[in-house]
């Protein structure tokens, strides 16, 4: 397989809920048009980011390596239809994930039971819960996983104190919209407003030639708040099947949620250590390159 292939890319919709999603298809340009042999894998970004941004990276990546891969954007986010818009629900992009695969078996051109999913950063708690439930998920990777639990929220984001408040502040926000419509925002990323759902330097999601994209709104829906804090992604480890690929950094975000997921795992596993920051799994090649191999090797494997 050729790392540097051409890749063809389809737009396509997929609903969920009775909603419409829409996603990029990525496919090897060498690969026949039709095949109904190959395997795919869906590609999931961190929270609150769109399909154009760490998804996309990963899908055109894959397909350079041979590999189907496809990228959307959840209900409320990019090009796809949902309201509210920019709501980080945990449960409900799981959900999207889990039409997303039915979406991947419903394909002609795609073998329905060697179908996989990628989680970059947040994306690998939404994927871990899905495989949990959708046993056609049939292998797992997870680059730069944030994986938590109630434990290393509190460290995150500033201990009893910050929790309550985030959590306050969510509630509230939740009971307007559900009274008046109206959805209170702010920032998902800011080096400047200490409000933001991402306050510091993030240098990422802050500059245009890297993940400040067009298509990202740069919102977080403060009623997000009560259910990411509360998502717990590392519970359902015991009750993944699928054979497990992680690879992370001890100087990336969370390493110890990776190290608590991966112990609880009884499916086969395998958690691999590199080097690099959190924002360097993002687009940075050096980083992205080895990445990409390793996590085609795996699928490779198990698909």
């Amino acid at each position: 397989m050729n790392p540097n292939g051409d890749v063809r890319v389809e737009g396509v919709t997929l609903p969920s809920a009775g909603v419409d999603l829409r996603g990029d298809l990525y496919r090897p340009a060498s690969q026949p048009a039709g095949e109904s042999s190959s395997p795919a894998v869906l590609v999931v970004g961190s929270w609150l980011t769109v399909k154009e941004q760490m998804a996309g990276r990963y899908a055109a990546g894959l397909a350079q390596r041979g590999l189907t891969a496809l990228a959307f954007d959840f209900r409320g986010y990019g090009e796809s239809k949902g309201d509210p818009r920019n709501f980080e629900s945990p449960e409900r992009k799981i959900e999207d994930i889990v039409s997303a695969v039915a979406y991947l078996k419903s394909r002609p051109d795609v073998d329905a039971s060697r179908i996989g999913a990628l989680g970059i950063c947040a994306g690998a708690g939404y994927i871990a819960v899905a495989g949990s439930r959708e046993p056609e998920i049939r292998s797992v990777a997870m680059v730069a996983p944030w994986l938590h639990d109630a434990t290393l929220v509190e460290s995150i984001y500033g201990g009893p104190d910050g929790i309550r408040e985030r959590m306050a502040l969510g509630e509230t926000a939740r009971t307007k919209y559900e009274s008046t419509g109206e959805v209170d925002y702010i920032p998902a990323a800011s080096d400047t407003d200490e409000r933001a759902a991402m306050y510091g330097p993030f240098d990422y999601y802050l500059r245009a030639d890297r993940g400040a994209v067009p298509q990202w709104g740069n919102r977080f829906a403060v009623m997000s708040w009560p259910q990411w804090l509360t998502f717990d992604p590392i519970a359902v480890a015991p009750r993944c099947t699928a054979p497990t690929y992680m690879l992370h950094s001890p100087d990336a975000a969370v390493p110890d949620g990776a190290r608590r997921f991966h112990e609880a795992l009884t499916a086969p596993k395998e958690l691999r250590w590199t080097t690099g920051g959190q924002f360097d799994f993002y687009d940075q090649e050096s980083t992205v390159a080895p990445a990409l191999d390793s996590v085609r090797t795996h699928f490779e494997k198990t698909l």
